[in-house]
C-alpha cells in the first residue's frame, strides 16, 4: 500500500495544520547534516538555495557547466498565481478548482490546494528577488489569461518568464555558494542512488569532463531533474534533459506514476523535416491575443492573406465558445489534430494551423491612438501603434519565429502545430514529496504530484517554485529530525563500492557493444514508435505492438550500438548512450501504462473512448487512480494504485464550451 501522508482536516487547513504540527531541526543540527541536490534548475536552484539559507549544507549536481543552462529558462510564457490583481473573480479555490479541473479530475487534492495557496508567496518572493515582472502604467504587476482558465492570473517578464525566474534562483543559489553552504558540482551527471539499509544515503555521478566515476555521501537526497519528454526524440526540451536520475530511482525501489501521462503542446513551430533534432515552443501565452484557424476549403493553396474573413474556420471559437482560443492544452492539440487529419491543414506538409495577430495589432493600435488623442487614424497609424504594443508583450517569440521559419509574424499568421512538451507523469510522491525509498525527495516535473492527465499553462514554473521555496524546507524536517544521530557515512562503505561497479559495468558494457549504429539511430526508432503509437491518440492494439518493437528495439540497442572516442574523457555519445538506454526501458512502461488505462483523460487519448463529439470519455469508477508502477525486473512491473478521493472538486464531464 502506498502511505500518501495527506493531513486529516477541511482541504483548506490541511497545509497549515501540517506546518504548525510539523517536526522540526534546530540550527544546530542542521550544520550537521549534508543534502545531494540533483539537478539545478528552478525546483533544484530554489530548494538549494533555500535549504542552505536554512543552515544545512547542500552539495548540488548538474550536467550543464551552469545552472542558468536549466531547461527552465524555457518556460516562456508566465507563472500562475492566485492574488486576482484584476478583481476578476479569481482565489486561491478558482485556482485549485481549474487545476483539478484541466488535469481532467486524475491529481491528488490536497497536493493541488498547497499549490494554490503557496503561489501567491513566489510572486512576492520572486519580486524581492528583482524578476522584472510586467508592470501596468501605475506599477501594478501585469496578468493576462492562459488556457483553462477564464481570469487572468499569468504573471509574466515578456517572454522569457523562466529565464527571468531561473536568474532569481541562480542568484539565491550562488549567494549560498559564495557564503559556503553549497558545494556546486557543474558537469556532473548522477548515475545510480546508493541505499544503506533501505534509505537513500547518497549517489554515483559521473564527471562528464574526464569520464571518472564519483561517489558523494548525503543524509537525504533530492531529485529535480524535469520531465522525459525527450522520450519521443522530437520535443520542446533541452536535447540534453532526460530521465535517468529518475529511472537509476525507480530501478531501486522507487515508483513510477501515471507514466503515460504526457502533455502535447497545441502551439509548436511544425516539424520541417528528418533533420531536426528538438522541436521549438511558441508560448502558450500568444494565444491569449492570437486567433487560431484553418481555412473552410480542404486543401487550400491561397495564401493566408487572400482568403477572406468568411472563408476562415476559427474553430475553437465555434466549438468552445466559453473559452474559445484558451482552451486547455490537451483540448487545443486535439482540435489541432483533427481539423489537419480532416484535410483543413495548412503550409507544404498540410500539418500546421494558423496563429494570427492581426486583429489583435488592430485592437491594440486603436486603444493606443485613443490613449494619445489620435483622431480618425488611418490603418497605418493604427498598425504601427498596435505593432509596437505587441512587440513590447511578445517581440522576443515574434523574433524567434521570424529566426527560425523566415517568415515574419507580423505580416503573415504563425504556422503551429501540436508537439510534446511537458511530462505529468514521475516519480510517485507522498504529500512531503517523498518517494517510495526512504530519505529520497522529488521535486517538480520530476514527481507526478501536480497535474493529474493535464498541466495547465503557466503551471509548471509555479510547481518548481512551491516545491523548492515553500513546501520542502518544512517537510524534509520531518524526516531529518529522526537523522541528526546519522553520522556521515565514509565514501569507501561497501554500499558505495557496489553502486560504483554497478556504474562502471554499464558503461563499460555500452562502450564495448562495438557495432554499427549510432545512439541517434536507435533514439529516432525509439521516437518514431512513441510518437505514432502512444502519442496523441493511442489505441490497445498500437499499445501492444510498440511494446514488442521496443522490447526488439532494446536487443537491436545493446547488440549494434557504436559509441566513439573512450570511457575517461569527455563523451557526450557516451552519455547520450546511457541516456537513450533508459528511455528506451521508460518507453515500455509507458506503453504498458497507457494500454493499462482503459480511459481517455487529459493527455491521454484512448481512441476507444471518446464521445460522440470527439472528446475524451473518463472512466471514474474503474481508473480514479494514480498508477504507480514498482520495477520488478526486465520488462516486469507491478501495478500499485493510490486510489483518488475528490472532497471538493467532484469529478464530472469537463466542458469548455
Amino acid at each position: 500500500m502506498l502511505d500518501s501522508k495527506i493531513p486529516a482536516g477541511p482541504l483548506e487547513q490541511k497545509w497549515s495544520e501540517y506546518k504548525g504540527h510539523v517536526k522540526l531541526v534546530n540550527p544546530a543540527n542542521k550544520r550537521k547534516i549534508e543534502i545531494i541536490v540533483v539537478g539545478t534548475g528552478l525546483a533544484g536552484a530554489s530548494a538549494a538555495a533555500s535549504l542552505a539559507e536554512m543552515g544545512y549544507q547542500v552539495k548540488t549536481y548538474c550536467f550543464h557547466d551552469s545552472p542558468r543552462r536549466a531547461h527552465s529558462i524555457s518556460a516562456q510564457g508566465g507563472i500562475n498565481a492566485a492574488k486576482n490583481y484584476q478583481n476578476d473573480g479569481d482565489s486561491v479555490f478558482r485556482l485549485f478548482y481549474d487545476t483539478v479541473k484541466g488535469g481532467d479530475y486524475r491529481a491528488r487534492e490536497s497536493n493541488v490546494h498547497r499549490l494554490s495557496e503557496v503561489s501567491a508567496n513566489i510572486i512576492d518572493q520572486c519580486v524581492a528577488q528583482g524578476v522584472p515582472f510586467a508592470r501596468e502604467y501605475g506599477g501594478l504587476l501585469s496578468n493576462r489569461s492562459f488556457g483553462g482558465t477564464q481570469v487572468q492570473r499569468t504573471f509574466y517578464a515578456a517572454g522569457q518568464t523562466g529565464q527571468q525566474l531561473l536568474i532569481g534562483a541562480y542568484q539565491a543559489l550562488e549567494r549560498q555558494i559564495a557564503l559556503g553552504n553549497v558545494t556546486m558540482y557543474a558537469r556532473h551527471e548522477m548515475q545510480e542512488l546508493v541505499l544503506i539499509d533501505g534509505k537513500a544515503r547518497g549517489i554515483i555521478a559521473r564527471n562528464l569532463v574526464t569520464g571518472n566515476l564519483e561517489r558523494h555521501f548525503g543524509h537525504t537526497v533530492l531529485l529535480c531533474t524535469g520531465g522525459y519528454s525527450n522520450v519521443y526524440y522530437l520535443s520542446t526540451s533541452g536535447m540534453g534533459s532526460n530521465v535517468t536520475a529518475a529511472w537509476k530511482a525507480h530501478k531501486q525501489g522507487a515508483c513510477f506514476a501515471n507514466p503515460c501521462f504526457t502533455q502535447i503542446h497545441p502551439t509548436c513551430i511544425p516539424v520541417s523535416g528528418e533533420h531536426q533534432s528538438k522541436l521549438t515552443l511558441m508560448s502558450e501565452s500568444l494565444r491569449n491575443d492570437g486567433r487560431i484557424w484553418v481555412p473552410k476549403k480542404q486543401n487550400e493553396t491561397r495564401k493566408p492573406g487572400e482568403i477572406p474573413e468568411e472563408e476562415r474556420d476559427y474553430y475553437l471559437e465555434r466549438r468552445y465558445p466559453a473559452f474559445g482560443n484558451l482552451v486547455p492544452r490537451d483540448v487545443a492539440s486535439r482540435a489541432a489534430k483533427e481539423r489537419c487529419d480532416a484535410g483543413y491543414g495548412v503550409g507544404t506538409s498540410r500539418q500546421a494551423v494558423y496563429l494570427d495577430y492581426a486583429e489583435a495589432i488592430n485592437r491594440y493600435g486603436r486603444i493606443e491612438c485613443n490613449k494619445n488623442g489620435i483622431a480618425n487614424p488611418s490603418p497605418e497609424i493604427i498598425r504601427r501603434h498596435g505593432m509596437d504594443v505587441v512587440k513590447e508583450k511578445y517581440g522576443n517569440l515574434f523574433n524567434m519565429y521570424e529566426k527560425i521559419t523566415g517568415e515574419n509574424p507580423y505580416e503573415v499568421p504563425m504556422r503551429i502545430y501540436p508537439a510534446v512538451h511537458y511530462t505529468m507523469g514521475g516519480l510517485w510522491v507522498d504529500y512531503e514529496l517523498m518517494t517510495t525509498i526512504p530519505g529520497l525527495y522529488c521535486l517538480g516535473e520530476a514527481n507526478f504530484s501536480d497535474h493529474g492527465a493535464n498541466r495547465l499553462g503557466a503551471s509548471a514554473l509555479m510547481q518548481g517554485l512551491a516545491d523548492g521555496y515553500f513546501v520542502i524546507p518544512y517537510t524534509i524536517g520531518n524526516y531529518l529530525s529522526d537523522e541528526i544521530r546519522t553520522k556521515e557515512i565514509p565514501t569507501d562503505h561497501p554500499a558505495f563500492e557496489k553502486a560504483e561497479k554497478v556504474v562502471a559495468d554499464r558503461i563499460s558494457q555500452l562502450k564495448n557493444i562495438g557495432g554499427t549504429k549510432t545512439v541517434d539511430h536507435f533514439h529516432k526508432r525509439l521516437g518514431k514508435i512513441m510518437w505514432d503509437k502512444c502519442g496523441m491518440a493511442r489505441n490497445a492494439n498500437g499499445l501492444r505492438e510498440a511494446i514488442v518493437e521496443i522490447q526488439q528495439l532494446k536487443k537491436d540497442f545493446y547488440n549494434d550500438l557504436k559509441i566513439p572516442g573512450e570511457i575517461y574523457e569527455m563523451n557526450p555519445e557516451l552519455d547520450k548512450a546511457s541516456r537513450v538506454a533508459d528511455f528506451i526501458e521508460l518507453g515500455e512502461l509507458m506503453c504498458m501504462d497507457a494500454l493499462n488505462r482503459n480511459e481517455s483523460c487529459g493527455g491521454h487519448f484512448r481512441e476507444e473512448m471518446q464521445t460522440e463529439e470527439g472528446e475524451a470519455k473518463r472512466d471514474d469508477e474503474n481508473f480514479s487512480y494514480v498508477a504507480a508502477w514498482q520495477f520488478a525486473g526486465e520488462h516486469e512491473w507491478v501495478l500499485i494504485k493510490e486510489p483518488l478521493e475528490f472532497e471538493v472538486a467532484k469529478p464530472s464531464q469537463r466542458s469548455y464550451k
